[in-house]
């Protein structure tokens, strides 16, 4: 193969230009917030009534959309406190379905944030309990986190949604 100096000249112009538009793109990591992103506190853990509630919730939410779920919540420190899989669930999806509720406590957000960030910061998946799937979010009462809810046995948005429907439904 006979390499021009015209196709050797566009090359390293490409490149060139490639790495100065690399150069001029600030690192988000350098921001530096006035507030410090998700400092909710956490609260007394959720009991086991609320926590079965919740799940019932999710669960005839599933059925009345035909999704086959597995539902974990757990405690403000991510705790098992409640589970329940329902018929013809994905096996796999149960372990997942605790992870994401753990790691929503844990981190103190929704999940999606988390699978949002891997995309951009590739660190994040170093870190241990991190689990890059929507579908597990903190629970909330009075502005502090009790626990959190995850689902998992279907698409992560179906899962998202209905773990979204059973945390508004706490009280």
């Amino acid at each position: 193969m006979k390499i021009t100096w015209s196709k050797m000249i566009f090359a390293l112009s490409l490149v060139f230009t490639a790495g100065l538009s690399l150069a001029q793109t600030p690192n988000p990591m350098d921001v530096i917030p006035d507030a410090m992103p998700f400092d909710v506190p956490y609260g007394t853990p959720i009991s086991l009534d609320k926590a079965e509630a919740l799940i019932n919730e999710v669960i005839a939410e599933s059925k009345r959309r035909n999704w086959k779920m597995n539902v974990a919540v757990v405690d403000s420190g991510g705790n098992l406190v409640a589970f329940k899989r329902m018929d013809g669930a994905q096996l796999a999806s149960i372990a997942i379905a605790e992870h994401k509720a753990r790691a929503a406590a844990k981190f103190r957000r929704d999940t999606k944030l988390l699978e949002d960030a891997i995309q951009k910061f590739a660190y994040i998946g170093t870190l241990d309990d991190v689990i890059a799937s929507r579908g597990g979010i903190p629970l909330v009462v009075d502005g502090k986190i009790v626990g959190a809810v995850g689902c998992s046995g279907a698409a992560g948005s179906q899962d998202e949604f209905v773990c979204k429907f059973g945390a508004s439904k706490l009280n």
